[in-house]
């Protein structure tokens, strides 16, 4: 709850730092909600085609100068190509984010009723327990639609083999869609109790869903749940 969270932080004197990455500009701005800085990975969305690292901050010129002097001393600099290759990305960024929701919204609809699926987690579908608090700061639910397998580990690795078109990788915000296993990838290096309090079970997978024809992103991932029994 950004609006909260804003309104706690500037009553106590606390800066207010948001990862913008998964959502980017175009779909959620906190400093609508007082954020004192945002972040992103432009290595995702912002780029949107895998192709360079690279990161942005946003904020107030106290604050960034602060992170700026942090980042020339550690070299942690952008260079001068990824910067014009992330400048090129922005001018695509809502187009991109509009397909990347659209496609996202449908698969969520669809993994929802299907029979091996146990729940489906996006922000924008009525089943998601914070769904009017996602309608209302985002004005789409995103590209990442998370869901959990009945079956377990066991099924979600024959699900993940399965597959034909997906790629099966760590990364997010890229035009092909992508398969991930969170506890395997991601968050391996959390104990499973951790794990476990966070939402991610053996069987929890991430889509990062790309810029393909939605009736072949779901028909990949339909062959390979039905492959996957």
């Amino acid at each position: 709850d950004l609006e909260f969270i804003g309104n706690l932080c500037k009553e106590n004197d606390i800066i207010f730092s948001v990862d913008n990455c998964f959502a980017t500009p175009y779909l959620q701005k906190p400093v609508h909600y007082k954020a004192d800085l945002v972040i992103h990975s432009a290595t995702k969305y912002i780029d949107g085609q895998g192709r360079v690292l690279g990161g942005a901050i946003l904020g107030s010129e106290e604050y960034v100068k602060i992170c700026y002097d942090y980042i020339r001393r550690t070299g942690a600099s952008l260079s001068p190509f990824n910067a014009w290759v992330l400048s090129k990305s922005l001018e695509t960024l809502a187009l991109r984010m509009d397909r990347h929701c659209d496609n996202a919204s449908a698969l969520a609809d669809f993994l929802s009723g299907h029979e091996a699926i146990d729940t489906v987690v996006y922000p924008h579908h009525e089943s998601y327990p914070q769904y009017d608090l996602a309608k209302k700061q985002m004005t789409k639910g995103g590209g990442l639609v998370g869901c959990v397998i009945k079956g377990g580990l066991e099924r979600g690795t024959k699900f993940l083999n399965s597959l034909n078109m997906l790629s099966l990788t760590a990364n997010l915000g890229d035009t092909r869609s992508i398969a991930t296993h969170p506890s395997s990838t991601t968050h391996s290096k959390m104990s499973l109790e951790d794990q476990l309090k966070v939402g991610i079970t053996p069987g929890f997978l991430r889509f990062s869903v790309g810029l393909e024809h939605i009736d072949d992103i779901i028909s990949d991932i339909d062959q390979a749940l039905t492959k996957s029994k």
